[in-house]
């Protein structure tokens, strides 16, 4: 159970998200009909938008740029409650933008991620903000963070026997979570990023390849192991087993988000010490109201919403 005086502290993107889906088929070569929107995004940042809607106090890391868009994302993290006094604003440098090009399903098709600006975050300035790390519940962090950064984080971590969490991000990105597997509380791959951090051949594509993908990463030091199959549902392992939590089906209207509420809704378990079979059911629930939803994080999720998925 999280202590009063305790905080999550995230460390990493945050951004724009820019969302185009095309009304019928997509014709490659020329334009196309559709819609394109944006909202505030980020990996990092919208794991932390999840966790403070679900009443957990959030301190973020992150960077973005003096400008407009780096104003919107810091006025939207402050609107739910997120700490962004660590929230560098950097001159001259554009705030992140994470694009994809939707199927008229909601699923993603192509995915582009400019998080450029996280290479500010360095080990110096995480070094400065040493004191942040020593009274944090936990440290989450995606894998946009620079191969020195994530060193000094996991030292830090380490230092101050506090737990860290990882999303990998993206296959591109995951390789850089590599050396760092045996200091992992938990980390959530998709199948795609499975054969990066576990080395297997093919990634994992169904339950029975996804257990075992997740139980190679309890053997490499992972203490808990997540590999989400898209809409077939998760596999995780821990040193007392592991299983499947089956996805609900649900009317998918945009995929985006999904997976980062999937992860939050884990960690929201494990903060209030709910058992880990119980946590990967509130994950499950968690991705499937952000399916039926525009929104990268549902507006209207409480603890009370997302403790119903259990029943």
């Amino acid at each position: 159970m999280i202590d009063d005086n305790e905080y999550v502290l995230v460390i990493g993107s945050a951004g724009i998200d820019v969302k185009g889906a095309p009304e019928g088929e997509l014709i490659h070569g020329v334009a196309s009909a559709g819609r394109v929107r944006n909202s505030v995004g980020g990996v990092a940042r919208n794991i932390a938008e999840m966790l403070a809607r679900l009443e957990i106090p959030i301190v973020l890391i992150s960077a973005v740029g003096d400008d407009a868009e780096g104003e919107r994302v810091i006025e939207a993290c402050e609107a739910v409650e997120i700490d962004c006094d660590s929230v560098l604003v950097v001159d001259d440098a554009r705030t992140g933008t994470n694009f994809a090009l939707m199927t008229a399903s909601g699923q993603v098709d192509v995915a582009l991620i400019d998080m450029e600006i996280m290479q500010e975050v360095d080990s110096d300035y995480l070094l400065e903000n040493e004191d942040l790390f020593e009274d944090a519940a936990m440290v989450v962090i995606d894998a946009t963070l620079a191969p020195d950064a994530l060193k000094t984080v996991f030292e830090l971590a380490k230092k101050h026997n506090v737990r860290v969490c990882a999303d990998p991000t993206s296959p591109s990105l995951a390789g850089r979570l590599c050396e760092y597997m045996s200091q992992l509380y938990l980390v959530v791959p998709n199948a795609a990023e499975t054969t990066v951090l576990c080395g297997l051949q093919d990634p994992a594509r169904d339950r029975d390849s996804a257990i075992e993908a997740a139980r190679k990463m309890v053997s490499m030091g992972v203490k808990i192991a997540v590999v989400t199959v898209g809409e077939q549902g998760l596999s995780y392992a821990d040193s007392n087993g592991g299983g499947f939590v089956k996805a609900t089906k649900v009317h998918v209207v945009d995929a985006t988000g999904a997976g980062d509420a999937l992860g939050a809704a884990i960690i929201f378990g494990l903060l209030n010490d709910v058992a880990v079979d119980d946590a990967m059911k509130l994950g499950v629930g968690a991705a499937a109201i952000t399916l039926q939803t525009p929104e990268t994080v549902p507006t209207d999720l409480d603890p009370e919403k997302l403790y119903d998925m259990l029943s």
